[in-house]
């Protein structure tokens, strides 16, 4: 008794973050004990298959101010359920388990009974390696995965462990170093990706159970690959199973209505002033990383927690009581759930997407930051990408594009992201937002790639870019494999893989990353020739030159000064045969003079050039 009252009233006060092992349904030996947060709950009624849906006999006792409780015997793993609630203004409504574990296949909602400890991992070795790991100093290469389209399996989706024995040697022999899936957490339209949850406790059942998303996980990591989950406690969906107005009344939102509504969305913003609601997530996010031993979290729209007036006019929004925009309460939040991640799952990561210009979000809370470990680089997506599209003859109008983010790389631990995001909603795939024809796109993605894997900063790309995939993705079919019988898509799929090689190997491109320590410029302002020069450097002073050459010109003479004078042979270029290049390179060691070095630059490509010791 004890025990529990000490668990309410922490869960009151924000401060249970294993929140998940006292509500939900949990099985013992002889039935099963339901909790339930509803606050202003009339009365609450368990109702499922069990007792033909009439809770007449389980109705639930109310041990404490909001939380309810029931055990019934007898019941055992796979019964459905939901709570029947009689609200204050006398109405009934069914409602899905906020701490449901499983649920249903959509369309059907109701919540799934079942046992999600038990399960024996394998993955000793992996999680011994990962305590070791500086994640600031190592190589952090993403492939980001929706998995009900990676693949089908004739047209139908593919549960976790097909999709574990498919998806998990191909990642890895394509040098990428983590899989990130778009939200795993159940949800009822297939349309949002994830991002629309009604079960956050809940792995959606679309691909199979807890132990089959727990079976991927844990294969991920016997073949050395991490898992990165994204994960959405900024927002929920409008359904009528879920949490809005989950007893009637605004328990999970908050009480007024401009705070509670995301009208770009169509959902409802979390209310991070109830402690009740900062326990729930924090719990939430601890479960995915413990019982499921996931490597790290990818936070969802964080500018959506961080400011009141997030895609809101003037007039529908309420400001602080300091009369600005930001959200005090949602500030805090994040502060305190990378806190108590830190502390209890210390190795994990935690990603910030955030499009806006809030300071500090991955500087330590000690120092007044967020945080996070890494926040993803839009800016430098945006800058990039527009300047990729622009004609050829024309980037010198737009050459500072390449060069603007240098100018805050180093202000926050970031990551280059080129997501899903980029390739839907009528904004092209990457390869087909490239100028030029058909040869030089391509020229240009392996490019733009080389570009993104030299400069500062992790790295991540949506599935599909690897090969160049020319259609937007589609949420309801899967990629276009077809297209690697065809010699450019092959051929830009061996110059990923190959690249994300050469990035794991390369330790100038990863373990100074962020500081000027690890990168100088060496040629910025050749607008004439769209020509960029810069060097990356180790821990122990080892040198590697990068020339980006945007433009389908050769240039047999190209020279430029070096801080280093010695002889730098080229390791890595994107204009080779075997990637769909012209076949130009630098053959022989190139030897500096005077600190200037002179060297074959092919067309749309990207070189590497390593100083000899």
């Amino acid at each position: 008794m004890e025990n529990m009252i000490r668990a309410i009233n922490l869960f009151h006060q924000g401060e249970n973050f294993e929140a998940y092992k006292f509500f939900g349904a949990h099985l013992n030996g002889e039935g099963v004990t339901f909790t339930l947060w509803a606050p202003r709950a009339r009365a609450v009624e368990v109702v499922g298959n069990f007792n033909n849906w009439d809770g007449n006999n389980h109705k639930m006792n109310k041990i404490s101010e909001g939380v309810w409780q029931i055990f019934i015997p007898g019941l055992k793993e796979w019964e459905i359920y939901k709570y029947k609630i009689l609200t204050e203004d006398g109405n009934t409504i069914l409602k899905a388990d906020p701490f449901a574990f499983y649920s249903e296949l959509r369309p059907n909602t109701a919540s799934v009974i079942v046992n999600w400890k038990n399960y024996q991992w394998g993955d000793g070795r992996w999680q011994e390696r990962k305590n070791k790991i500086d994640v600031y100093q190592g190589p952090l290469s993403i492939y980001e995965v929706h998995l009900g389209t990676w693949r089908t399996k004739n047209g139908n989706l593919m549960n976790y462990r097909e999709i574990a024995h498919e998806l998990v040697p191909y990642v890895k022999e394509m040098g990428y170093t983590h899989i990130e899936l778009m939200p795993v957490m159940e949800h009822p339209f297939d349309g949002s990706w994830g991002y629309q949850v009604t079960g956050f406790f809940s792995p959606t059942s679309r691909y199979g159970s807890i132990k089959d998303l727990k079976y991927f996980i844990d294969y991920c990591h016997q073949n050395e690959l991490g898992v990165i989950l994204d994960w959405v406690p900024s927002h929920f969906c409008r359904d009528d199973h879920g949490l809005r107005m989950f007893d009637g009344s605004p328990c999970f939102e908050n009480e007024n209505p401009k705070k509670a509504d995301n009208p770009q969305w169509g959902t409802s913003n979390f209310d991070y002033g109830k402690g009740e609601v900062v326990s729930f997530l924090i719990s939430n996010a601890l479960y995915w990383l413990k019982e499921f031993h996931a490597d790290g979290l990818r936070v969802d729209a964080v500018a959506n927690i961080l400011y009141l007036d997030f895609c809101k006019g003037p007039q529908d929004f309420i400001p602080n009581k300091y009369g600005s925009n930001e959200n005090l309460e949602g500030i805090e939040f994040l502060k305190k759930l990378n806190t108590v991640v830190k502390n209890h799952s210390p190795n994990s990561l935690m990603i910030a997407e955030d499009s806006s210009t809030f300071p500090k979000v991955t500087g330590t809370v000690e120092e007044g930051g967020l945080g996070f470990t890494y926040k993803w680089n839009l800016g430098w997506m945006n800058d990039t990408l527009n300047y990729m599209a622009h004609p050829w003859p024309r980037k010198a109008e737009k050459h500072h594009q390449m060069t603007f983010s240098l100018t805050y790389s180093f202000f926050e631990k970031f990551l280059l992201p080129l997501s899903h995001d980029e390739v839907v909603h009528c904004k092209k795939s990457l390869i087909d937002k490239m100028d030029g024809d058909y040869w030089q796109k391509f020229a240009a993605l392996r490019t733009y790639y080389g570009f993104q894997y030299t400069h500062p900063g992790k790295k991540l790309l949506f599935m599909g870019g690897e090969f160049g995939q020319f259609i937007e993705w589609r949420d309801y079919e899967e990629l276009e494999w077809h297209l690697l019988r065809f010699d450019l898509h092959r051929k830009l799929q061996i110059y990923v893989k190959d690249l994300n090689h050469f990035y794991q190997k390369e330790k100038t491109l990863w373990e100074l990353d962020y500081g000027w320590d690890g990168f100088q410029w060496l040629e910025a302002d050749d607008k004439e020739n769209s020509i960029y020069v810069y060097q990356r450097r180790d821990l122990e002073g080892n040198v590697l030159v990068v020339i980006c050459n945007f433009t389908p010109i050769v240039h047999h003479s190209y020279s430029f000064g070096v801080i280093t004078n010695g002889v730098y042979e080229e390791e890595f270029n994107s204009d080779l045969e075997k990637y769909g290049g012209s076949n130009l390179y630098n053959g022989i060691p190139l030897t500096t003079s005077n600190n200037i070095l002179t060297a074959l630059i092919p067309p749309l490509a990207i070189i590497c050039l390593k100083l000899k010791k």
